[in-house]
Protein backbone atom coordinates (compact mmCIF):
# COMPACT_ATOMS: atom_id res chain seq x y z
CA UNK A 1 0.00 0.00 0.00
CA UNK A 2 2.98 2.31 0.94
CA UNK A 3 4.50 1.92 -2.55
CA UNK A 4 1.57 2.58 -4.37
CA UNK A 5 0.81 5.56 -2.64
CA UNK A 6 4.77 6.65 -3.36
CA UNK A 7 4.62 6.03 -6.98
CA UNK A 8 0.95 8.44 -7.24
CA UNK A 9 3.22 10.86 -5.57
CA UNK A 10 6.13 10.82 -7.90
CA UNK A 11 3.63 10.86 -11.25
CA UNK A 12 1.48 14.04 -9.46
CA UNK A 13 4.68 15.79 -8.94
CA UNK A 14 5.93 14.62 -12.71
CA UNK A 15 2.60 16.08 -14.47
CA UNK A 16 2.95 19.03 -12.64
CA UNK A 17 6.08 19.68 -13.81
CA UNK A 18 5.12 19.07 -17.75
CA UNK A 19 2.37 21.64 -17.62
CA UNK A 20 4.80 24.34 -15.84
CA UNK A 21 7.16 23.77 -18.75
CA UNK A 22 4.30 24.40 -21.37
CA UNK A 23 2.95 27.09 -20.22
CA UNK A 24 6.15 29.17 -20.35
CA UNK A 25 6.48 28.49 -23.89
CA UNK A 26 4.86 30.29 -26.56
CA UNK A 27 2.60 28.82 -29.13
CA UNK A 28 4.07 28.84 -32.72
CA UNK A 29 3.51 31.62 -34.56
CA UNK A 30 2.58 34.15 -31.50
CA UNK A 31 5.91 35.97 -32.34
CA UNK A 32 5.61 36.78 -35.67
CA UNK A 33 1.55 37.62 -34.93
CA UNK A 34 2.76 40.48 -32.58
CA UNK A 35 5.43 41.57 -34.59
CA UNK A 36 3.39 42.04 -37.62
CA UNK A 37 0.38 44.22 -35.55
CA UNK A 38 -2.10 41.09 -36.25
CA UNK A 39 -4.99 40.39 -33.46
CA UNK A 40 -6.67 36.85 -33.22
CA UNK A 41 -9.22 36.19 -35.78
CA UNK A 42 -8.62 38.86 -37.82
CA UNK A 43 -6.80 38.92 -41.27
CA UNK A 44 -3.59 40.52 -42.04
CA UNK A 45 -4.38 44.35 -43.51
CA UNK A 46 -1.98 43.21 -46.06
CA UNK A 47 0.56 46.68 -45.19
CA UNK A 48 4.04 45.10 -44.43
CA UNK A 49 5.22 46.18 -41.38
CA UNK A 50 8.81 46.57 -41.25
CA UNK A 51 10.53 43.89 -38.44
CA UNK A 52 11.33 44.84 -34.57
CA UNK A 53 14.83 46.63 -34.72
CA UNK A 54 16.11 43.78 -32.83
CA UNK A 55 15.47 41.18 -35.69
CA UNK A 56 16.70 43.91 -38.28
CA UNK A 57 20.15 43.51 -36.81
CA UNK A 58 22.70 42.41 -39.04
CA UNK A 59 20.42 42.77 -42.39
CA UNK A 60 22.99 43.69 -45.58
CA UNK A 61 22.49 46.71 -47.60
CA UNK A 62 21.28 44.37 -50.13
CA UNK A 63 18.31 43.24 -48.43
CA UNK A 64 17.38 46.40 -46.97
CA UNK A 65 17.25 47.58 -50.66
CA UNK A 66 14.58 44.22 -51.56
CA UNK A 67 11.33 43.68 -50.94
CA UNK A 68 10.26 40.41 -49.26
CA UNK A 69 10.11 38.95 -53.35
CA UNK A 70 13.86 39.80 -53.79
CA UNK A 71 12.81 42.38 -56.50
CA UNK A 72 14.80 45.97 -56.23
CA UNK A 73 12.55 48.26 -54.55
CA UNK A 74 10.82 51.37 -56.79
CA UNK A 75 12.23 54.63 -55.46
CA UNK A 76 9.46 56.90 -54.32
CA UNK A 77 9.79 58.73 -57.70
CA UNK A 78 9.43 56.03 -59.36
CA UNK A 79 5.94 54.93 -57.19
CA UNK A 80 4.57 58.11 -57.34
CA UNK A 81 4.70 58.61 -61.28
CA UNK A 82 1.38 59.27 -62.69
CA UNK A 83 2.13 61.28 -65.61
CA UNK A 84 4.30 61.34 -68.45
CA UNK A 85 5.61 64.09 -71.00
CA UNK A 86 4.33 63.33 -74.68
CA UNK A 87 7.66 64.10 -76.73
CA UNK A 88 5.24 64.77 -79.90
CA UNK A 89 3.48 67.71 -78.62
CA UNK A 90 4.86 68.55 -74.87
CA UNK A 91 1.54 67.39 -73.32
CA UNK A 92 1.05 65.88 -70.09
CA UNK A 93 -0.23 62.05 -70.70
CA UNK A 94 -2.18 60.00 -67.86
CA UNK A 95 -0.61 56.10 -66.67
CA UNK A 96 -2.89 53.64 -66.12
CA UNK A 97 -6.23 55.68 -64.48
CA UNK A 98 -4.65 59.26 -63.16
CA UNK A 99 -6.98 62.11 -64.31
CA UNK A 100 -7.02 62.82 -67.75
CA UNK A 101 -7.99 66.22 -67.25
CA UNK A 102 -5.69 68.22 -66.09
CA UNK A 103 -2.85 70.97 -66.86
CA UNK A 104 0.42 71.47 -66.09
CA UNK A 105 1.61 74.72 -64.84
CA UNK A 106 5.49 76.11 -65.94
CA UNK A 107 6.61 79.84 -65.44
CA UNK A 108 10.14 80.68 -67.29
CA UNK A 109 12.88 82.92 -66.35
CA UNK A 110 12.69 82.56 -62.81
CA UNK A 111 13.86 83.96 -60.45
CA UNK A 112 13.62 87.36 -62.41
CA UNK A 113 11.16 89.78 -60.06
CA UNK A 114 8.40 88.08 -59.47
CA UNK A 115 8.78 84.80 -59.41
CA UNK A 116 8.72 84.39 -54.99
CA UNK A 117 5.72 86.41 -55.21
CA UNK A 118 4.00 84.06 -57.87
CA UNK A 119 5.37 80.55 -55.66
CA UNK A 120 3.63 82.50 -52.87
CA UNK A 121 0.39 83.13 -55.38
CA UNK A 122 0.44 79.21 -56.22
CA UNK A 123 1.20 77.86 -52.79
CA UNK A 124 -1.66 80.07 -51.07
CA UNK A 125 -3.71 78.05 -54.13
CA UNK A 126 -2.45 75.29 -53.16
CA UNK A 127 -1.10 74.04 -56.78
CA UNK A 128 2.08 73.23 -58.10
CA UNK A 129 4.23 74.02 -60.96
CA UNK A 130 8.10 73.81 -62.38
CA UNK A 131 9.77 77.44 -62.10
CA UNK A 132 12.76 77.04 -65.04
CA UNK A 133 15.68 79.19 -64.19
CA UNK A 134 18.26 80.88 -65.97
CA UNK A 135 21.34 81.26 -64.70
CA UNK A 136 21.78 84.66 -65.31
CA UNK A 137 19.47 85.55 -62.41
CA UNK A 138 21.34 83.46 -59.74
CA UNK A 139 24.37 84.83 -59.71
CA UNK A 140 24.21 87.17 -56.89
CA UNK A 141 23.27 86.20 -53.31
CA UNK A 142 19.74 87.88 -54.06
CA UNK A 143 19.37 85.56 -56.62
CA UNK A 144 20.40 82.27 -54.64
CA UNK A 145 18.12 83.37 -51.75
CA UNK A 146 14.74 83.29 -54.50
CA UNK A 147 15.55 80.21 -55.79
CA UNK A 148 15.91 78.73 -52.02
CA UNK A 149 12.71 80.17 -51.23
CA UNK A 150 10.64 78.93 -54.14
CA UNK A 151 12.51 75.29 -53.20
CA UNK A 152 11.82 75.51 -50.02
CA UNK A 153 7.89 76.66 -50.32
CA UNK A 154 8.06 72.99 -52.38
CA UNK A 155 8.36 73.97 -56.10
CA UNK A 156 10.32 71.65 -59.01
CA UNK A 157 13.07 73.39 -60.37
CA UNK A 158 13.71 73.10 -64.16
CA UNK A 159 17.05 73.57 -66.59
CA UNK A 160 15.80 77.11 -68.95
CA UNK A 161 20.05 77.06 -70.22
CA UNK A 162 22.33 79.29 -68.36
CA UNK A 163 22.07 83.01 -70.36
CA UNK A 164 19.05 81.97 -71.90
CA UNK A 165 20.43 81.94 -75.79
CA UNK A 166 19.07 80.00 -78.65
CA UNK A 167 21.09 77.11 -78.95
CA UNK A 168 20.77 76.12 -82.71
CA UNK A 169 23.01 79.71 -82.58
CA UNK A 170 25.82 78.55 -80.78
CA UNK A 171 28.17 75.64 -80.86
CA UNK A 172 27.86 72.29 -79.15
CA UNK A 173 30.28 72.77 -76.34
CA UNK A 174 29.06 76.02 -75.85
CA UNK A 175 25.67 74.15 -75.41
CA UNK A 176 27.00 72.23 -73.25
CA UNK A 177 27.76 74.48 -70.85
CA UNK A 178 24.83 76.52 -70.72
CA UNK A 179 23.34 73.34 -69.83
CA UNK A 180 25.50 71.51 -67.59
CA UNK A 181 26.81 74.64 -65.71
CA UNK A 182 23.75 75.40 -64.72
CA UNK A 183 22.59 72.22 -62.99
CA UNK A 184 25.57 72.49 -61.24
CA UNK A 185 24.96 75.65 -59.85
CA UNK A 186 21.50 74.81 -58.57
CA UNK A 187 22.38 71.99 -57.07
CA UNK A 188 24.95 73.96 -54.89
CA UNK A 189 21.82 76.21 -54.09
CA UNK A 190 19.33 73.52 -53.74
CA UNK A 191 21.29 70.20 -53.35
CA UNK A 192 19.89 68.61 -56.13
CA UNK A 193 19.86 68.40 -59.95
CA UNK A 194 17.09 69.47 -62.05
CA UNK A 195 14.42 66.64 -63.73
CA UNK A 196 13.02 68.87 -66.70
CA UNK A 197 15.03 70.92 -69.47
CA UNK A 198 13.33 73.56 -71.59
CA UNK A 199 15.51 75.11 -73.96
CA UNK A 200 15.11 79.13 -74.94
CA UNK A 201 12.40 79.65 -77.69
CA UNK A 202 11.64 76.12 -77.67
CA UNK A 203 15.11 75.86 -79.89
CA UNK A 204 16.21 72.21 -79.17
CA UNK A 205 19.25 70.40 -80.99
CA UNK A 206 20.16 67.18 -81.27
CA UNK A 207 23.20 67.84 -79.21
CA UNK A 208 21.38 69.48 -76.73
CA UNK A 209 18.39 66.64 -76.50
CA UNK A 210 21.89 64.56 -75.38
CA UNK A 211 23.26 66.60 -72.86
CA UNK A 212 20.10 66.86 -71.40
CA UNK A 213 19.96 62.92 -71.66
CA UNK A 214 23.32 62.54 -70.14
CA UNK A 215 21.89 64.83 -67.49
CA UNK A 216 18.83 62.49 -66.71
CA UNK A 217 16.86 65.27 -67.58
CA UNK A 218 13.04 65.37 -69.71
CA UNK A 219 13.24 67.87 -72.75
CA UNK A 220 10.11 70.08 -72.11
CA UNK A 221 8.60 72.31 -74.75
CA UNK A 222 4.74 73.28 -74.05
CA UNK A 223 1.48 73.36 -75.83
CA UNK A 224 0.38 77.37 -75.78
CA UNK A 225 1.83 80.52 -74.09
CA UNK A 226 0.57 84.06 -74.50
CA UNK A 227 2.29 86.41 -72.10
CA UNK A 228 5.08 87.67 -74.39
CA UNK A 229 2.73 89.09 -77.06
CA UNK A 230 1.82 92.82 -76.49
CA UNK A 231 -1.84 92.48 -76.59
CA UNK A 232 -2.08 89.88 -73.61
CA UNK A 233 0.57 91.91 -71.23
CA UNK A 234 -2.27 92.71 -68.57
CA UNK A 235 -3.82 91.13 -66.14
CA UNK A 236 -7.53 90.14 -67.63
CA UNK A 237 -6.42 89.37 -70.98
CA UNK A 238 -4.06 87.07 -70.37
CA UNK A 239 -6.37 85.59 -68.13
CA UNK A 240 -8.99 85.05 -70.39
CA UNK A 241 -6.89 83.84 -72.82
CA UNK A 242 -4.66 81.26 -71.02
CA UNK A 243 -8.82 79.84 -69.67
CA UNK A 244 -10.59 80.11 -72.72
CA UNK A 245 -7.72 79.31 -75.48
CA UNK A 246 -9.05 76.73 -78.04
CA UNK A 247 -5.82 75.12 -77.77
CA UNK A 248 -7.10 74.27 -73.95
CA UNK A 249 -7.25 70.26 -73.58
CA UNK A 250 -7.02 67.64 -71.57
CA UNK A 251 -3.15 67.49 -70.87
CA UNK A 252 -2.21 71.19 -71.77
CA UNK A 253 1.73 72.05 -70.57
CA UNK A 254 0.43 76.27 -70.02
CA UNK A 255 3.86 78.17 -70.43
CA UNK A 256 3.93 81.50 -68.16
CA UNK A 257 7.02 83.86 -67.53
CA UNK A 258 8.45 85.93 -64.46
CA UNK A 259 6.38 88.83 -65.45
CA UNK A 260 4.00 91.81 -63.60
CA UNK A 261 0.97 91.05 -65.58
CA UNK A 262 1.30 87.13 -65.54
CA UNK A 263 1.76 87.30 -61.64
CA UNK A 264 -1.41 89.49 -61.48
CA UNK A 265 -3.47 86.75 -63.58
CA UNK A 266 -2.18 83.94 -62.22
CA UNK A 267 -4.80 83.40 -59.69
CA UNK A 268 -8.17 84.17 -62.17
CA UNK A 269 -5.92 81.68 -64.41
CA UNK A 270 -5.87 79.05 -61.37
CA UNK A 271 -9.52 79.70 -60.37
CA UNK A 272 -10.89 79.78 -64.16
CA UNK A 273 -8.72 75.93 -64.72
CA UNK A 274 -10.32 74.60 -62.09
CA UNK A 275 -13.82 76.13 -63.01
CA UNK A 276 -13.88 74.54 -66.37
CA UNK A 277 -13.08 71.23 -64.37
CA UNK A 278 -9.29 70.88 -64.50
CA UNK A 279 -6.87 69.60 -61.71
CA UNK A 280 -3.26 71.02 -61.78
CA UNK A 281 -0.52 68.47 -61.79
CA UNK A 282 2.43 68.44 -59.78
CA UNK A 283 5.29 67.81 -61.51
CA UNK A 284 6.70 65.33 -59.08
CA UNK A 285 4.06 63.01 -60.34
CA UNK A 286 5.90 62.97 -63.88
CA UNK A 287 7.82 60.26 -64.74
CA UNK A 288 11.82 61.28 -64.77
CA UNK A 289 14.67 59.77 -65.95
CA UNK A 290 16.58 57.63 -63.02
Amino acid sequence: MAKKLLLCILLLFTASGCGQKQKAEPAAGENVKKASGEKGGEAPSGKEEKPPAQESEGMSERQDEEDSDGKPKETAVQAASKYRVNPNDWSIIPLKDAAKKVALLTIDDAPDKYAVEMAAILKEKGVHAIFFVNGHFIKTGEGKAKLKKIHDLGFTIGNHTYDHVNLKEISEEEQSRQIISLNDEIEKIIGERPKFFRAPFGANTSHSRQVASNEKMIVMNWTYGYDWEASYQNSPALTNIMVNSPLLRDGANLLMHDRQWTKEALPGIIDGLRKRGFGIVDPREIEVME
